[in-house]
């Protein structure tokens, strides 16, 4: 069950002007379950991405790559179930049969669709199936179904990760919602991640690549789950056009500041809901390293922390082991670090200080912090003054069984 994370109210997520959804059941794997999704964009829609950093990357990621430099972007799909990854050049065929069928039911271009699957790696997209239930989707093309959109796109989740935010540009109102999966295979570069996110803002397509490229930085680029970078990431941030505001075309203006601090924290939302929905999670956990001389090297040290096998266990186990993480501060690969000027925090609880047990830490007071839900690790490295932040969870019995069991 998920980390203090419920459902998203579907009354709480805001339809964005030029964007309609239409989800049906296509029986990609499952039978009676949602697991195809249609995005049409308006005519002039703008779209940027990032995209996986994992070299075996998909068929539909080599496809959409494709796609996006070919000119106006007017539909998205999303299959869950299949991976479409490992399949080579027949992978590549399969996707773009996919585009071809949207195209024909939407009067455009195949170049003008953007594929994405996700699910099980190594096995043929079943194609037929996905081409069968597309008029499902055409049927149901709504501007109000983000959430049935938010339950399409799930694989392992447990509950769907949806959020939507309303700011003010120049006097009118500027809508953005966003939907994200991930429970599994979760580690930054991106995160076995989908995000997808709209807002009918106006604005230069290289400044909606600079917001989509910070946002994914700060944000889905900092959470981990269990250190596997997937195949079929993806981020997708669309900027329909459709509110009426002057366009944002300056960098330095305050526009763009608003909106770029708006995608910001709708992507901290889903990127934390992915952590909590983490497979098999019990514990949120926040990791922050301070006094670093980079912010790359403080991210060194969180995710050294995060992704310990024997430091997420002992979270799980409520067992304040704490050695563990001193153990992975100082295999973080920092040459020259001082381990005699570390310090050691969870929560307000000082555990070790200037490399060593504080005089003042008692154990039943570690331990209470860690059979929290919450729990926040902060390490002071004392060597400079930038910080990062890392988000992860604990590592549960229910892991295991969640992917052992994960084709069956």
């Amino acid at each position: 069950m998920a980390v203090n994370l419920a459902a998203p109210d579907p009354a709480s997520l805001f339809a964005v002007k030029g964007v309609k959804i239409g989800v049906t059941e296509a029986g990609v794997r499952k039978p009676n379950r949602k697991d195809l999704m249609l995005m049409t964009l308006a005519p002039g829609s703008r779209v940027a991405a990032v995209f996986t950093r994992n070299r075996f990357c998909a068929a539909p990621v080599t496809l959409a790559k494709s796609h996006l430099h070919g000119g106006q972007i007017r539909a998205l799909l999303v299959n869950t179930g299949c991976a479409n990854a490992g399949t080579g050049d027949d992978g590549v065929l399969r996707a773009a049969q996919t585009c071809e069928a949207v195209a024909k039911l939407l009067d455009c271009n195949a170049t003008q669709v953007l594929p994405f699957s996700t699910g099980v790696i190594m096995e043929p997209l079943p194609m037929e199936r996905i081409v069968a239930g597309l008029p499902g989707c055409v049927a149901n093309l709504r501007d109000n179904n983000w959430a049935l959109a938010a339950q399409a796109i799930m694989t392992t989740d447990t509950v769907a990760k949806a959020y939507s935010k309303r700011i003010n540009l120049g006097g009118q109102q500027v809508t953005l919602t966003g939907i994200a999966k991930g429970s599994g295979m979760i580690r930054p570069n991106l995160a076995t991640m989908l995000g997808f996110m709209a807002t009918d803002a106006r604005i230069e397509p290289s400044l909606l690549q600079q917001a989509t490229t910070y946002a994914a930085e700060r944000t889905f680029n900092c959470v981990t789950v269990d250190g596997d970078t997937s195949t079929n990431d993806s981020f997708i941030l669309v900027a329909t056009g459709q509110s009426g505001t002057v366009e944002i075309s300056k960098s330095d203006s305050p526009e763009f500041k608003i909106f770029l601090d708006a995608v910001t924290e709708v992507s901290l939302f889903l990127a934390q809901a992915l952590v909590r929905d983490g497979e098999g999670a019990t514990k949120f956990i926040t990791i922050r390293v301070e006094g670093g001389m980079s912010e790359t090297e403080c991210r060194k040290v969180g995710y050294s922390i995060a992704h310990s096998p024997l430091v997420k266990t002992a979270f799980f186990a409520s067992d304040p082991n704490l050695g563990r993480i001193l153990a992975a501060i100082g295999y973080a690969g920092i040459e020259d670090l001082d381990v005699s000027k570390v310090d050691l925090y969870l929560d307000d609880v000082m555990v070790a200080k200037g490399g060593g047990r504080s005089p003042s830490y008692r154990e039943e007071d570690g331990q209470k912090v860690m059979k929290q839900q919450e729990i926040m690790v902060r390490v002071v490295l004392a060597r400079g003054t930038s910080a990062a932040t890392v988000w992860t969870c604990d590592l549960s019995h229910d892991y295991v069984s969640i992917n052992a069991d994960y084709r069956s």
